[in-house]
C-alpha cells in the first residue's frame, strides 16, 4: 500500500496537491477563471513543483485543471497590474532565467513523470505549462493555441525546451505565428498531445499508476536519460546509457523488479529519498 491521502493547499488556495498510492494529483483551482494565470497561480504552480521535486514516495504526477478548463493562460489585466512585483522579469542566476519559465520548465526538473490531463481551454502560458510535461492526455475538444502573438509578445515559457522535441519547426512557426486554435484531435494528430479520450483525468491516473507500479529507479533514470540525451550526441547519449544502468544493475529496486517478474507477485520496492 501507498502512502495514505494527503491533501494540502498552495498559495492561496490556487493549487491543491493530493498524494496516494504514491501519485500526486496536483489541481489548479481557479475554476471560476478557468485557472487562468495571475501571480498567485504562478507563485503556487511554481512552488508545487517545488515540493514535488522534493517529495519522498511520489513516482508519478497527475496535472490538472478544476471547472470547465485545463488553464486558460495569462489573466492579462491582473499580470499587468503586477509588473511592479521585483524580480518578476529580472535575471535570475540559474536555468530558467525567469519568473513566468519555471512554471512551465519546473515540471521537466520533477525528477518523476508529469501527466497533464486536459480540458477545455489550454491556451498560451497554460498550453506551454501542459508542454512541460511529460505525456498530455485531451479530450477531442480541448482548445489548444500558442496565443502569445494575440497579445504582441512571443511565447516565453520554456517552448523553445518542450515544443521542439515534438513537433517540427515549421509547425511550431505557423501555430506560434497564427495562435489559432487547435482542437484536441488535430493537436494529437501533430503530436502535441499524446492521446485523445473522453476522460483525461481518469486516463491520466490509470496511466500513472501504472508508472508508479514499476521500479521508481528505473523510471526516474529513464526520465534523466530522455531530457538529456534527446538531442545530445552521440557520445553523450550511450555515455548516460550505460552511466545509468550501471546505477541500477544489481541495485535493491532492480532485483526487486527480477524477483517480481519470477514469482509473479507485486514488487516491494523502496522509494528514493529526494
Amino acid at each position: 500500500m501507498g502512502p495514505a491521502l494527503v491533501s494540502r493547499p498552495v498559495s492561496e488556495e490556487r493549487v491543491r496537491i493530493e498524494v496516494e498510492e504514491h501519485v500526486a494529483i496536483v489541481t489548479l483551482t481557479r475554476p471560476d477563471k478557468h485557472n487562468a494565470l495571475d501571480l498567485a497561480m504562478f507563485e503556487a504552480i511554481i512552488g508545487a513543483a517545488s515540493q514535488l521535486r522534493e517529495q519522498d514516495g511520489v513516482r508519478a504526477v497527475v496535472l490538472c485543471g478544476e471547472g470547465p478548463s485545463f488553464c486558460s493562460g495569462l489573466d492579462v489585466a491582473g499580470l499587468m497590474s503586477a509588473q511592479g512585483q521585483d524580480g518578476l522579469n529580472t535575471e535570475l542566476d540559474r536555468e530558467p532565467p525567469n519568473f513566468f519559465q519555471r512554471a512551465a520548465y519546473d515540471w521537466v526538473r520533477v525528477p518523476v513523470p508529469v501527466i497533464a490531463a486536459i480540458h477545455g481551454n489550454c491556451l498560451g502560458g497554460g498550453l506551454q505549462i501542459a508542454l512541460g510535461a511529460d505525456i498530455r492526455i485531451a479530450t477531442a475538444d480541448a482548445r489548444l493555441s500558442v496565443m502569445e502573438a494575440k497579445w504582441g509578445l512571443v511565447p516565453d515559457m520554456s517552448i523553445t525546451r518542450t515544443l521542439p522535441r515534438l513537433v517540427s519547426i515549421d509547425v511550431a512557426k505557423e501555430l506560434t505565428y497564427t495562435g489559432r486554435v487547435l482542437s484536441g484531435t488535430e493537436a494529437a494528430s501533430l503530436g502535441v498531445v499524446t492521446h485523445v479520450v473522453e476522460d483525461p483525468s481518469a486516463a491520466a491516473r490509470q496511466l500513472a499508476g501504472q508508472i508508479a507500479a514499476r521500479s521508481p529507479d528505473a523510471v526516474r533514470g529513464a526520465k534523466h536519460l530522455f531530457d538529456e540525451a534527446w538531442t545530445a550526441p552521440a557520445e553523450v547519449t550511450l555515455a548516460l546509457e550505460a552511466s545509468l544502468q550501471r546505477r541500477l544493475i544489481g541495485s535493491e529496486n532492480q532485483l526487486a523488479a527480477v524477483t517480481a517478474g519470477f514469482t509473479k507477485e507485486p514488487p516491494q520496492f523502496v522509494d528514493p529519498v529526494a
